[in-house]
Order: structure tokens, then sequence, then C-alpha cells
């Protein structure tokens, strides 16, 4: 497959390093921020200094990078105010306990704090601390004055951590900050505003009997969080979703169902779309005849016969051509071996433009988790993303939708 072309080219970001041993991974975010064409200009914390050097920054960056906020150089040719206005987004990566609570104080005691109070610019954070740091009741309340802001947030991974604890509070990995990083910039224009779009979530329960049923293992985050970045890229989302845990995203009209061919129709009455993504995993088959009573066990311990029939096809039955077929149908596939292969012909198969696939198997990544490493595949080939939260990978799909569909 072709690689799409950079995209963050002309826009520039200003990169805040505080301290913290997870400063090592901005060296690499500066590093994908470049090869996506975007001009990067870094601050660096006297923290941030005791772990990263200005020369690998600048190294990096191809910038001078800034550290005094009284530096008379700096202020005569530049200021601290046309520092933080030079720059499209501002980005404080790893943001430590320590900056977060003065962001929300609004002191200014040094540069990187002086920037970030005087900035007009959307700000972006990623913190970075010891788990007992993240979930003390300080941290949580400065989180929740940020965020009420408008600050963005690119929440902490869990993990273990050089402290030795396990917990959340580990730096999101670099290409999930790139990934927020591309939304929030390209969000301005809003490339889908208006455009509808459907996407299906969750799995699908086909009863057995009152009591029982027969599904597939999906939490819906997946889903759920690329109907989100489809939202907040201006598009009209349709959400349909199976039975799931976790609340409905903001900005979508969300349609509940139980079973595949409740989700059919739902998929059907939403029509027409731009783009239709089929996240959802349906189950492959139902009961032919569910029972109305509970089915009870018998003393001798007989097993129960059940007849199954095949369930609708909704990828393929929203790829087949036709005056109401979307102009993008997007398919997922999850696999346990064999991945690219497998996923390449059901692609062909089920006749949609690309398929998302990604390895549920033990090596790979058991369905409901965080994150999901995923190849996009199309006509002209298969492309290999890396391991990301799902939000990240929700994000990235939807920047390529919405260049899909401009």
């Amino acid at each position: 497959m072709t690689p799409a072309g950079p995209r963050l080219a002309g826009r520039r970001v200003l990169l805040i390093v505080s301290g913290g041993i997870a400063a090592y991974k901005a060296l690499e975010l500066i590093r994908l921020l470049k090869r996506e064409g975007a001009g990067v200009r870094c601050v660096l914390t006297a923290g941030g200094a005791e772990f990263v050097t200005p020369l690998s920054l600048q190294a990096l960056s191809e910038e001078k990078v800034h550290t005094e906020l009284f530096s008379l150089t700096d202020e005569s040719e530049m200021g601290h105010i046309q520092l933080s206005r030079s720059a499209d987004l501002v980005v404080v990566a790893p943001a430590s306990a320590d900056i977060l609570a003065r962001m929300a104080a609004g002191l200014a005691g040094d540069l990187a704090t002086t920037l970030l109070l005087a900035t007009d610019k959307p700000v972006l954070v990623a913190p970075a601390m010891n788990v007992r740091m993240w979930t003390h009741a300080a941290t949580l309340a400065n989180m929740a004055t940020l965020k009420a802001r408008g600050v963005a947030v690119v929440e902490p991974e869990e993990g273990a951590m050089a402290c030795g604890e396990w917990g959340p509070g580990r730096l999101a990995e670099p290409p999930a900050i790139l990934a927020r990083i591309e939304a929030m910039l390209n969000h301005a224009a809003r490339p889908l505003a208006g455009r509808p779009v459907l996407v299906t979530s969750g799995p699908t329960h086909e009863p057995i009997d009152p009591v029982r049923y027969i599904a597939n293992r999906s939490s819906g985050r997946q889903g759920h969080a690329i109907a989100a970045a489809l939202a907040e890229l201006g598009a009209r989302v349709t959400l349909v979703s199976g039975p799931v845990s976790i609340p409905d995203p903001p900005l979508v009209r969300v349609v509940h169902i139980e079973t595949a061919e409740q989700m059919l129709a739902a998929c059907r009455a939403a029509l027409p779309v731009e783009a239709a993504v089929c996240v959802a995993a349906v189950a492959d088959w139902r009961v032919e005849a569910p029972s109305a009573a509970k089915i009870k066990k018998t003393g001798g311990g007989e097993t129960p016969s059940l007849v199954l029939a095949a369930n609708p096809d909704i990828l393929a039955t929203l790829s087949a051509d036709g005056p109401g077929r979307p102009r993008l149908v997007v398919g997922f596939a999850a696999e346990t071996d064999d991945l690219i292969a497998h996923a390449t012909e059901k692609r062909r198969r089920k006749g949609c433009d690309w398929l998302v696939a990604n390895d549920v198997s033990a090596a790979g990544g058991a369905m409901g988790g965080e994150e999901n490493e995923v190849h996009l595949i199309t006509a002209e080939g298969s492309e290999d993303w890396p391991r990301m939260a799902k939000v990240a990978v929700a994000e990235r799909l939807a920047a390529r939708i919405a260049e899909a569909l401009a």
C-alpha cells in the first residue's frame, strides 16, 4: 500500500518536556512529528533536563531548545509571549504531577508555565507519574480543573513503572500521543462536518432461552472510540451497539440492539450514509428456534441439542453494489493465525473497501483489552500500525476516513 503523505505538513507544535523518567519518550515523539511534516520547537524544564539534554532535543527537532525565561537574546528576538503563540498546538509530554499542579494554579515561575499561562492556542498534556501520585486526590482535582478549562489529555497507560510499582501512570506511547495531536490539529477544519456515518460496535447476543445466549468477547471499546473520533471530526454518527457495559459516546446517536438481525435492521434504517465502519463482533450463528422457557438439566445428564442457523452478514450486505451503498465501507477482522492472508481474503470476499485486522490470539492480545495492534488492508495492500491505545487507533482511522471522503 502506498503510504499517505505527511499528515501534519506545515503544522507547528510547541513541545514542553517536563521532569520524569519518561522524558526519553519525547525524543521518539519529536521524530514521529517530524516524519509527519510538523515543525517542532522544544521547551525543556529544569526537571526534564535531568533526564534528557537540550542537545538531543535540538538534534531531532532541528530547532533551538528553550530553557530560560529571562534570556535577553530570546526576549529581544522572540519573547516568551510570541513563543507561546507561534505554534498551532502546545503539547506537554511528559506532564509531571508538578507541572500539572502549577498549570491548575495558574503559576508562572519558569519558562514552561509562563508559556502555558500566556498561550492562546490549544493545549494537550500527556501525564506521567507514579501510580499513587496519579490517583492522589490533589492530582485528580488538578486534572478536573484543567479538563474543565479545555485542556486535552492523553490518559496515562497502566503497567510496570521504573519505581517497581504497577498501575496507571505510565506515559502513553508516542504513536498514541501523535494520533491525538493529529486529531486535534485536524479538528478545527472538521473535515467530516455534517457527513452521515454509520458505526457498529460491541457483540450481539443470540438467545438460546430466556437466560442464555451465544455471543463474542467484545467490550465495544474500539467501536465506541471510532464513533467518538468521527463525531469529533464533525460527522453525524449513528452508532448501532450491541450490549456493552461502557457509556454511550457523546455527540453520537446511539441505537441499542441485542441480536444480529436487529443490528442489520438498524443499519438499514440509518442509510444512506457516506461511510460505514463495521466494528461489531457479530455472532455468526443463532439458535434457529430459541426456547421460550429456560432449558432444564435432566437428571440423566443428557445434553440438549441446539440447531443453529447462520446470521445475516452485515458487512457483506452493506458492501454489496447498489444505489444505497456507502462510498466507503470499512470492516474489522479479529484473527488468531495467518492474520494478513485471512484478512486480505475476507476483504475480497465481503466486498468492503478497507479491512482493519487485529490479532486476538494469546500473543496478539485478547479481545476486550485497552490496546490494539492493527493492520489496514486495502486493494493496494496492507499497512502495519504500531500497537497503541484503542482511542489512538480510532483517531488515526477517523483521520484516514476523512481523507478518503474529501
